[in-house]
């Protein structure tokens, strides 16, 4: 960003009269997974991740997934929810490099609130 001789940023309008930010990043959508679960499918698998805070649309994204899967938030990053997890889902997971940041455990029952 450009600053003046008071070091205070000058902003660049555009044609439209908005304010320009030349080093705002451009923003980026992932796809979104629809769940094939259904309501009542039991909840035995335990989900536990640590996305890094400079992946923090990647770890929102995620979490809004999770949701879709009719997964339960127990704790800020410890989820249960039906099993499996989609293949695609898990691919595309691999493909943005969060796959490594989560870990599933199988429980022996099925979670009740």
């Amino acid at each position: 960003m450009q600053i003046n001789s008071f070091g205070i940023p000058v902003f660049i309008k555009n044609k439209r009269g908005r304010i320009k930010n030349e080093n705002r990043k451009k923003s980026f959508y992932h796809t979104n997974f629809s769940s094939s679960f259904k309501k009542d499918a039991p909840k035995n698998l335990l989900l536990i991740y640590d996305i890094p805070e400079g992946m923090k649309k990647e770890r929102d994204w995620f979490r809004r997934q999770l949701k879709n899967f009719d997964f339960i938030m127990i704790q800020k990053s410890v989820w249960v929810g039906p099993s499996p997890l989609p293949k695609d889902f898990l691919d595309y997971l691999k493909e943005i490099k969060i796959k490594d940041n989560f870990k599933t455990f199988k429980l022996a029952k099925s979670y009740i609130r």
